[in-house]
């Protein structure tokens, strides 16, 4: 186990940030944690990336404590923060060498190079940083986070004010990255949640909500028994009312039908044949990860 939390808690003060929170994040595997504005997400990583000491509780990153020993667990950790801090007036390459140095790396060089290939960097690695945009910047910065090869990889919002296309890209990057090591990744952006995480924990309030695979979690926040019928155009539902079911406006041409009857499907088709009715798709109703998520920050106590 790659990244172990145990019993997590932060308080400042009388403000208890993160209370009590344990999950796990495995190698090979992405790892989606979300939550509200406030909702201790960025104190947890700071605390994972031992930036500040917990209250109680205990981080373990590849074997090593990272209160014990935060040295030791930086360098099995790269972290891409938010707010991406780097030297503004050096060069791409240059920038790249000095924290290589920094780490000690003895073929700092060549793994600058590698970098600069993996994420992207090859047309502008002799650009000053002040001269990129926002989007190569963050390959900077995922480039800063990665060039000790270590074995969990934290991001925070790695996409935040890109366009679509950088979007794409630093995704694709992250990706190509994930198979060998541990990533946990922090966003807002649920598309982004759905494009590349494998497991997902939520938090709210400092506590923890919610901490599954992802089609695990979307499985069982959704009726099972719910049938979403589409047609090409709109319909007259009097058929369907006529059998005893009820169709509910879903989206454009669109019709939700929930019922216990376990042939549901078979029926539903049996009407729309007999009535010539134009249907486009029957598909099982599933509740998008916003409102799934809604629904489990919505509810904690506190």
């Amino acid at each position: 186990m790659a990244v172990s939390i145990r019993n997590l808690t932060k308080t400042f003060g009388e403000q208890k940030a993160v209370n009590n929170i344990s999950f796990e994040a495995k190698r090979g595997v992405i790892t989606g944690f979300l939550g509200p504005n406030g909702a201790g997400k960025s104190t947890t990583m700071k605390m994972a990336t031992g930036y500040i000491r917990p209250t109680a509780g205990s981080v373990i990153v590849d074997g090593i404590d990272v209160t014990n020993d935060p040295i030791k667990a930086k360098r099995s950790t790269g972290y891409l923060p938010e707010h991406n801090p780097m030297y503004l007036d050096m060069y791409v390459r240059e920038f790249l060498q000095f924290i290589a140095s920094a780490y000690g790396l003895s073929n700092s060089k060549s793994r600058v190079e590698e970098m600069i290939e993996l994420v992207g960097l090859q047309r502008e690695k002799s650009k000053r940083l002040s001269a990129l945009s926002k989007g190569y910047r963050q390959r900077v910065g995922l480039a800063k986070a990665l060039i000790h090869d270590p074995k969990v990889l934290i991001l925070d919002e790695p996409t935040s004010g890109l366009d679509p296309n950088q979007i794409l890209e630093i995704r694709n990057v992250i990706k190509n990255i994930a198979a060998n090591k541990t990533v946990v990744l922090s966003t807002h952006i649920m598309q982004e949640v759905e494009a590349l995480c494998d497991h997902v924990v939520i938090i709210d309030k400092g506590e923890l909500v919610a901490d599954d695979d992802l089609n695990v979690l979307k499985a069982g926040l959704n009726e099972s028994n719910g049938i979403v019928l589409e047609f090409e155009s709109p319909i007259d539902k009097s058929a369907f009312e006529k059998a005893g079911f009820e169709l509910q406006d879903y989206e454009l041409n669109a019709y939700l039908v929930s019922s216990e009857r376990a042939d549901l499907r078979a029926e539903l088709l049996r009407i729309t044949s007999e009535n010539d009715l134009p249907l486009v798709s029957l598909t099982k109703a599933q509740k998008s990860l916003e409102e799934i998520f809604h629904r489990l920050t919505q509810t904690t106590k506190g």
